[in-house]
């Protein structure tokens, strides 16, 4: 009787070797150092198919042989349609656009998300959500030096998100833990984490409930996306997405980000916007 190899594949895909850790760097680095390009070359009135351009092209010039998949550049209220691939709008004043793009180098892939204003500046509310993201993906990166699975992972996600909603006042100060978990899902309703490697979505034989252990290779993306016909919410979140990615490495010391070079930070978003509209005028 035969038995297909590919669970024992997958299982060997799963733990990166030194060599693969070496590869997923520069896949990694050279994404970050792409996406960190893109930002600072947005501005009121870019479309999302030439900041798709930007990003391929980027990626390319530093090596990487083409995109991992086919990326997202949602602008406005688009960022709100999770696997948005049209790329084909125009992003205009006041605007955010949230990308979701990788570059495959060497056989292995990259996987980031960023979401910027491409005036240059966070509106209010722009703000308040994107560091509720930003305060939820920072604990979660934290959480993986304790081994959790992704399951683990998603479900805290749940609960984070749900305690920031309540904070902004999109969900009700009434809500039980178990309530806000719920709405939270549906503020953001897909999975926290994937397996990385040679593929996007890799190793699909494994489940996301076995523990993480070093030398996997993982992202964290919690988003908040709040649709327009949303009655939950306060009116000045209406049509605004926000998702933060970065790709994790986890070792015996704790969680390593390699893509820590791509800036998530609003003042650093907003510093690099500025510099390169500076260099411009």
């Amino acid at each position: 009787m035969w038995e297909s190899p590919k669970p024992f594949i997958h299982q060997l895909r799963l733990y990166k070797s030194p060599a693969e850790v070496a590869l997923m760097k520069d896949s990694c680095r050279i994404a970050s150092d792409a996406i960190a390009a893109t930002i600072a070359s947005s501005y009121p009135g870019v479309t999302e198919h030439q900041l798709f351009a930007r990003v391929d092209y980027e990626c390319r010039m530093r090596g990487a042989e083409y995109l991992a998949y086919p990326p997202v550049v949602a602008g406005g209220d688009r960022a709100n349609i999770i696997h948005y691939i049209s790329n084909n709008q125009v992003v205009t004043e006041g605007e955010m656009v949230l990308m979701d793009a990788g570059c495959e180098y060497h056989g292995y892939s990259s996987d980031i998300t960023r979401t910027w204003p491409v005036s240059g500046r966070f509106s209010q509310s722009q703000r308040d959500l994107y560091e509720a993201v930003l305060s939820v993906q920072t604990e979660l990166i934290r959480m993986c030096a304790t081994l959790p699975s992704l399951d683990s992972l998603f479900h805290a996600m749940c609960s984070l998100l749900g305690l920031r909603l309540q904070e902004l006042g999109v969900l009700s100060s009434r809500s039980t833990q178990d309530e806000l978990s719920r709405a939270a899902y549906s503020f953001c309703p897909h999975h926290v984490s994937h397996y990385l490697g040679m593929d996007v979505h890799d190793t699909a034989l494994i489940p996301r409930s076995v523990p993480l252990e070093p030398g996997m290779v993982i992202t964290v993306e919690p988003g908040i996306y709040v649709s327009p016909l949303n009655k939950l919410a306060p009116s000045q979140y209406h049509g605004l997405g926000v998702r933060i990615e970065d790709d994790v490495l986890i070792t015996a010391s704790g969680p390593i980000v390699l893509t820590a070079g791509c800036p998530k930070q609003i003042d650093d978003i907003e510093k690099l916007m500025s510099n390169q509209q500076s260099m411009n005028s």
